[in-house]
């Protein structure tokens, strides 16, 4: 899987930005996603977060995470995807993360912000998968599997 990282803020340090691309690699394992797949994952701010969220979410508030699945988007026919007839890189979608509420609620939570900053990468990646926490049966088990994933890459609470 191929994932661009984009650090906007210039907050990431090298532990980390290798941190996003092993613990994103390990999640695409534990899922069984296909090698030949590409994401996007854009570190930015609380204001920038907080611009998105308003945008697309129409919620004016900051956040910590926002995920756009490009399979979501997509208009529903009969036709191959372009990717498959063109044997392109499936393109999963991007991932927002704000680095400075990930600081804020490694604080909070009294952990790490590379433990925070791996929980919300992969509570971004599950969401790009299809997983959702909309009723009581959906976040049991999209937050179940978040920790399994969590837990087997080492990054425990």
């Amino acid at each position: 899987m191929i994932v661009e990282l984009y650090d906007e803020q210039q907050k990431l340090t090298d532990d980390l930005t290798q941190m996003v691309q092993d613990i994103l690699a390990y999640a695409a394992d534990y899922l069984d996603i296909e090698d030949n797949c590409t994401m996007s994952v854009i570190i930015v701010d609380n204001t920038e977060i907080q611009n998105i969220n308003r945008e697309y979410r129409q919620k004016d508030y900051i956040t910590d995470v926002i995920s756009f699945a490009v399979e979501e988007l997509a208009p529903e026919d009969n036709f191959p995807a372009i990717e498959e007839v063109m044997d392109l890189p499936r393109e999963l979608g991007d991932i927002f993360v704000s680095f400075d509420r990930a600081q804020e609620q490694a604080v909070e939570y009294g952990h790490s912000e590379k433990r925070e900053l791996g929980f919300l990468v992969v509570h971004g990646f599950l969401h790009l998968n299809g997983y959702d926490h909309m009723t009581d049966e959906e976040e049991a088990e999209m937050f179940d599997l978040q920790r399994d994933i969590l837990d087997g890459f080492g990054l425990v609470r």
